[in-house]
């Protein structure tokens, strides 16, 4: 058993505030999750993320950020380089399969070396989505190109880098949110493409990367499967989809509690995630007067997500690369990417 709360928790700065500190110490939540808004210098970061740890007890808590490249990218220049987007290694793919895969592989690796330095063990990455004409770019070129295969010889090519450098990967948004129209983030995604296309091309990339070890939700309505309740709150879209057809039995998190794609109270869209087969909860923006409900309503991590959370942690293992082998593998990389470019 443990008593760690079946949420992952964001704060609102560089250091952990009084009341923060607080609402760790007490709840003690899953883990952590860190933005732009949390990134002071090195030094500050990993400050910060053994503070959290120290507070609720466990050195292998993990901590989770979102460092795709791109324009997703929490920490930047000159923390780590500036990496390019998932589109513009998909391109690669397109010239040459086997170089795009290696390339995806090798930034992932990096991440990992960028990120475990400064106590960050788990990244938001692959992104599966695969967009479609006319979809709102809220995924665009984050995505690693606009047919299934690429995107899951990619996404496993980005993963498998990860797992290698000792970070936790994160497939992202389960089951697909290549063909929302709106931004999730601001407004409720409505799909209403047939079960049968979804199947064939949307879920396709989840499918071949079903053993990962966690997945993120997407807060998007498919008609066919429920037209009522986004993926993240539909006890169908989850059981018997994404358990089901997709396979997928890692742990499975929330998209962000706070997206305005969810309605009802903060109380609401816990209980909701929960009660459709959520493992865990995410909530992003560190603000405590949203964060405090999500922590009365979580239940302590117990039974099948306490499992599939251990089997998630159990991964973290240290990377075998010195920094010698990190930096030739940092110029092998710019140097495939110029030539690609």
């Amino acid at each position: 058993m443990t008593d760690a709360k079946a949420m992952i928790a964001g704060c609102a700065t560089i250091a952990l505030t009084s009341e923060e500190i607080a609402m760790f110490a007490e709840h003690k939540p899953w883990g952590l999750i860190l933005f732009a808004r949390n990134i002071g210098t090195a030094d500050e970061i990993r400050a910060l993320t053994a503070h959290f740890r120290e507070l609720v007890g466990r050195e292998n808590a993990p901590v989770f950020i979102d460092q795709e490249g791109g324009r997703v990218q929490r920490i930047k220049a000159p923390i780590t380089q500036n990496y390019p987007s998932g589109a513009a290694l998909g391109e690669i793919y397109k010239k040459d399969k086997n170089e795009g895969m290696r390339v995806a592989r090798m930034m992932s690796k990096l991440h990992a070396a960028d990120l475990l330095p400064l106590g960050i063990n788990a990244d938001c990455l692959p992104v599966l989505d695969v967009p479609v004409e006319g979809s709102h770019d809220v995924i665009g070129n984050r995505a690693y190109g606009h047919t299934p295969q690429a995107v899951a010889d990619m996404g496993l090519a980005a993963a498998e880098g990860l797992l290698e450098g000792g970070v936790l990967p994160v497939i992202k948004h389960i089951p697909g949110h290549g063909r929302a129209l709106v931004d999730s983030h601001k407004d409720l995604p409505i799909v209403d493409t047939s079960a049968a296309t979804l199947r064939a091309h949307d879920f396709e990339p989840f499918k071949q990367l079903k053993d990962m070890p966690m997945a993120m939700t997407a807060h998007v309505i498919y008609t066919a499967l429920d037209a009522k309740a986004p993926a993240t709150t539909s006890k169908y879209v989850i059981e018997t989809i994404i358990r089901g057809e997709i396979g997928f039995n890692g742990l499975l998190m929330t998209d962000d509690l706070s997206m305005h794609a969810l309605s009802g109270d903060f109380c609401d869209r816990a209980q909701a995630s929960f009660a459709a087969g959520c493992d865990v909860v995410l909530h992003c923006n560190g603000a405590m007067h949203e964060m405090l409900p999500v922590c009365e309503v979580t239940p302590t991590l117990s039974g099948r997500s306490l499992d599939r959370a251990n089997a998630a942690t159990n991964l973290l293992k240290a990377p075998q690369s010195a920094a010698q082998e990190t930096a030739a593998l940092r110029e092998e990389f710019n140097a495939l990417v110029s030539a690609f470019a």
